[in-house]
């Protein structure tokens, strides 16, 4: 199934663009908003909220959204993507509130720290920090702490796949899932097929996912740190379910599909879902492409069943 006519639209007026990884960061940032967010129909819900609290390196935003005045909610934990580097609150704030509205669970958004100013492990920091904080004060903006999952697309995918981790290693809220949209879960030093296949004219390339990770990492040496690779992790056995996401037409697709292998084959309940003719970053879409809305549907239907 060739690329969907709306992304391979999109794919060819990019093609005419700088590669992003040849644009000053300050300049991509800039637009990552407008990149994101136009002609996607926007959501009203009851209550949307800004918090701020107290993260490894000083303040932490957070927006809460809820999809109603109910109390004990259940919660979604959400790590945006894009690179570790790029992106925001407001870039995905039109998921986010797709999300709430189908799922009926509160959604938190985290507003972590962007490498290179902040390098690895500040992020992970930071969305670990957030999911132990939802656990402490969930009952204080209506929801319930013993139903909590992770969410997270891309580069967030990987640091909801790095918190379940984390919270099993090193404490936290008990977690009822992580749902991974295109994560990224391993350095491309060894990389996938994908790498190769759909590394070029198709979206996210193989030379900006790399400059990518030449920012984040502060050492080449934590490439294979199971904290910024989870598909190198030795063990996965003891982490909650998981749903993953993947897109035939990604750079990511197969280390997103081998991590799907790695946790089924360590008991960890798995559901993996590849999109055929979407590329890299579809779900931006959502109400716009009948693919992204449906893989939003799904993720808030998983979400909906995990979190009962």
């Amino acid at each position: 199934m060739p690329l969907h006519p709306f992304l391979q639209a999109m794919v060819d007026k990019a093609a005419a663009l700088p590669p992003m990884h040849t644009v000053p960061l300050e300049r991509l940032r800039a637009t990552d908003v407008a990149r994101f967010t136009a002609g996607v129909p926007r959501i009203e819900l009851p209550s949307v909220e800004q918090r701020v609290m107290p993260g490894p390196g000083g303040p932490l935003a957070l927006r809460i959204y809820k999809p109603s005045s109910e109390s004990n909610l259940p919660v979604v934990v959400f790590f945006h993507g894009s690179g570790f580097v790029l992106c925001s609150l407001d870039s995905h704030d039109l998921i986010c509130r797709q999300l709430c509205k189908a799922s009926g669970a509160l959604i938190v958004s985290v507003d972590y720290r962007l490498a290179p100013e902040h390098r690895f492990p500040a992020a992970i920091d930071d969305c670990l920090a957030a999911t132990r904080w939802v656990g402490a004060h969930a009952k204080e903006f209506g929801g319930d702490p013993a139903r909590i999952a992770l969410a997270g697309d891309s580069a967030g995918g990987n640091l909801a796949a790095v918190t379940a981790l984390r919270v099993r290693d090193q404490g936290g809220p008990a977690l009822r899932g992580q749902l991974l949209v295109y994560p990224v879960t391993d350095h491309p030093s060894a990389p996938k097929p994908s790498y190769q296949e759909c590394g070029e004219g198709l979206g996210l390339t193989d030379a900006s996912m790399r400059w990518f990770w030449e920012l984040y990492l502060a050492d080449s040496r934590d490439l294979t740190h199971p904290y910024a690779s989870p598909l190198r992790a030795d063990d996965l056995r003891g982490l909650p379910p998981a749903y993953v996401i993947t897109a035939q037409y990604d750079v990511l697709r197969d280390e997103g599909e081998a991590y799907v292998k790695r946790l089924a084959a360590d008991g960890v309940e798995t559901k993996r879902e590849r999109f055929a003719d979407m590329n890299h970053g579809f779900m931006f879409w959502v109400g716009v492409i009948d693919p992204a809305t449906a893989a939003v549907m799904k993720s808030a239907a998983w979400l909906l069943e995990k979190l009962a």
